[in-house]
């Protein structure tokens, strides 16, 4: 009888340095693996590296042949081309070396890669490119099934991941590049009464980073569910200085949208701004609406004294979307940075409209050491306010009944949604849930404590006091610069605005994706 001592060594020095076992008991010399990524198929992207294929020789001289690919018939139509990368011994993608291309895609599709490889790891990557024409919400279909190599090994592709081996289909609205334009960041959204879709965000012009700097607020406007966007529009400029953090409101009384930015005249920002209320010393509070669809957009209304205490640093919205309550009353999240030694400490607040967005006043600070923040109404007259909080790992919540005069912690704060320190998304919307129409909470952001990455759509079917796992979705698993803005596109169908790095997607996804039963 053999040992098996041997055999049981062997296998505990490959677990502990990371040795590949594909093909251990054949005696293979070379095996592969495949890794599906969460990340949604964009058109108009330069590339979707959707799979990581990993493949180990010991062998010199070996080259990749041919891939099988084999994709079903609903996303053969929508598929322009399959692209094939090599970063050799690189884990991490690059598009400076494609290896192959296929443009005619079939059901089952062969196609030739010449990639030579070298003793140990080596790395291939398969990319998808839509059809220009392609909506979002579809799915993507394929699998990677075997390389072939040119010492005429045949190797199946041993899944590393359990994940379906299917994509979400989307559109990046906003690229580097645009216009001219270096950046495009802070998305909020909003769809009208018309069914429109309005998308707003700030045009960094020349760099990445925040206010102070050359930044105006742009739109971009969608009327067929995100399959395509109008050219942009500069909605709201200054005549000196940058003006950005957009948010975004409809009103379904008046059909005016609103849009609340911040303007930094100078070094007017977070860092730069001082008590008072003069945009020389201080960022100043902007509105800009539209009375016709977001077709045409007034010019930019200052409410800085309506709304501020002269004794903070600074007060201005948080970006992303503002609400309308059932009351009629127009109400955006806001933040203000106190008195106390510069910058001040940041509150995250409420600013509210009765009367249509003619005069504004403010809540209170809901909680100290909180910034960006989202707001909903969960039953009539109460307010949900759900905030950044820069002590880390999860996400601030209260409420209040009072317009934000007064606030109530709320049980799940500081542990039921966790967060990197990040802006997040929060919305309600009437959905169906099991083909009945339901209340429903949305809430998008960086599911992950410490980094940016792993952007994940949560639903709360008990409008935010508890957030089961089993009703989320991992949506993009990439680290990006983490902002996202969610939106209802109908009674099936919820829609993300979402950063990527210096890009803004856009991507629906069903109802029943998010609440699984």
């Amino acid at each position: 009888m053999i040992s098996q001592k041997p055999i049981v060594i062997i296998l505990l020095f490959a677990l502990f340095f990371n040795a590949p076992l594909l093909g251990f008991a054949q005696g293979a010399k070379t095996s592969a693996e495949i890794l599906n990524y969460t990340i949604p198929i964009l058109a108009n992207s330069k590339n979707n590296p959707i799979q990581r294929i990993r493949i180990y020789t010991t062998e010199e001289g070996t080259a990749t042949r041919q891939l099988i690919l084999n994709v079903d018939a609903a996303s053969v139509a929508v598929i322009k081309s399959i692209e094939i990368f090599a970063t050799d011994s690189e884990q991490k993608f690059s598009d400076e070396k494609k290896v192959a291309s296929l443009t005619n895609i079939k059901a089952k599709n062969t196609i030739p890669v010449s990639a030579s490889l070298h003793p140990g790891i080596n790395y291939l990557w398969v990319s998808v490119l839509l059809n220009d024409d392609i909506a979002p919400g579809k799915k993507i279909n394929l699998q990677t099934a075997t390389v072939s190599l040119s010492n005429g090994a045949a190797l199946s592709l041993r899944p590393v991941n359990a994940l379906p081996r299917s994509w979400y289909t989307g559109n990046t609205v906003r690229q580097p590049g645009d216009d001219g334009v270096h950046t495009y960041r802070i998305p909020g959204i909003v769809e009208t009464d018309k069914k429109t879709l309005i998308a707003v965000y700030d045009i960094r012009y020349k760099q990445s980073g925040d206010l102070p700097a050359d930044i105006d607020v742009g739109m971009s406007r969608s009327t067929n569910r995100g399959k395509t966007w109008e050219p942009m529009k500069v909605i709201i400029k200054m005549n000196s200085g940058g003006v950005g953090d957009p948010s975004i409101l409809f009103d379904p009384v008046t059909k005016k949208i609103w849009v609340a930015a911040l303007w930094s005249k100078g070094n007017h920002s977070i860092a730069g701004s001082e008590p008072g209320l003069s945009p020389d010393v201080s960022g100043q509070f902007i509105l800009a609406s539209s009375d016709d669809d977001g077709k045409t957009w007034s010019a930019p209304i200052n409410i800085t004294a309506q709304v501020k205490n002269p004794i903070w640093h600074l007060y201005f919205q948080g970006p992303g979307n503002g609400i309308a309550m059932q009351n009629g009353t127009l109400v955006f999240p806001s933040q203000y940075w106190d008195e106390s030694p510069k910058p001040g400490l940041p509150h995250s607040s409420i600013i509210y409209s009765t009367d249509h967005g003619n005069t504004w006043k403010s809540g209170r600070g809901a909680k100290s050491n909180t910034t960006e923040a989202q707001v909903v109404e969960t039953t009539p007259g109460t307010l949900m306010l759900n905030m950044r909080d820069n002590r880390g790992s999860f996400r601030s919540v209260a409420t209040t009944k009072d317009l934000g005069h007064t606030w109530l912690e709320h049980p799940g704060s500081g542990q039921a949604l966790q967060d990197p320190v990040c802006m997040g998304s929060l919305i309600k919307a009437k959905v169906r849930v099991n083909g009945v129409l339901k209340e429903v909470l949305f809430f998008s952001n960086m599911n992950n404590r410490d980094a940016r990455d792993h952007l994940t759509i949560k639903a709360s079917l008990d409008l935010g006091e508890t957030w089961v796992p089993a009703h989320q979705l991992l949506l993009d698993e990439r680290k990006t610069f983490g902002y996202s803005s969610l939106v209802k596109v109908d009674e099936q169908t919820i829609g993300i605005l979402y950063e990527g790095i210096r890009t803004l997607n856009f991507v629906t996804v069903p109802v029943k994706d998010i609440i699984r039963q």
